[in-house]
């Protein structure tokens, strides 16, 4: 799949030079997320052996809205095991709640507790914050084509996992 679209379309030396300089740097930021977390988020996280990965379910449940774990897998692309360890971990740690969804009784929807929102919303906004900033220096074009290049990248990152 990535190999044959690569090789078809094949990236000229000096962007392709570009990009595994940047894509490092990215994935350093990324890993580094625990460094702009609010102390009493980084404690609790560290005190209950939360990482990265819970990391990203949470922010996926704050992000969407009460979802199930089964949606939380699909969209993330994880096990539905692996997601539901995840998610009842955080919940443990208190910041997932598990509830009955008023629709359908038999199913259980995970949401971001009220008073974690503010907290769990300013490590967000700390960790969105260079990424607007670097938005806000790009063209109206520019950031449609970034966005674009960015869904295109995950879209192959996700057929990738897939098989």
């Amino acid at each position: 799949m990535g190999g044959t679209v690569a090789q078809a379309h094949p990236v000229d030396t000096e962007l392709r030079d570009r990009l595994v300089t940047v894509v490092p740097l990215i994935s350093s930021f990324l890993r580094r997320a625990k460094q702009d977390m609010p102390a009493g988020m980084r404690q609790a996280f560290e005190a209950a052996g939360l990482g990265p990965r819970h990391g990203a379910v949470l922010a996926h449940v704050w992000s969407s809205g009460p979802m199930s774990v089964g949606e939380v897998a699909r969209q993330l692309n994880l096990s539905l095991t692996n997601t539901s360890q995840l998610s009842g971990e955080l919940t443990r740690a208190g910041w997932l709640r598990r509830e009955s969804d008023p629709a359908d009784h038999r199913r259980t929807l995970l949401s971001v507790p009220p008073e974690r929102h503010a907290e769990f919303g300013e490590f967000l906004d700390r960790r969105s914050d260079v990424l607007l900033r670097a938005m806000n220096r790009l063209t109206p074009d520019q950031r449609e084509g970034f966005i674009a290049g960015l869904s295109a990248w995950a879209q192959e990152i996700e057929e990738t996992t897939r098989t």
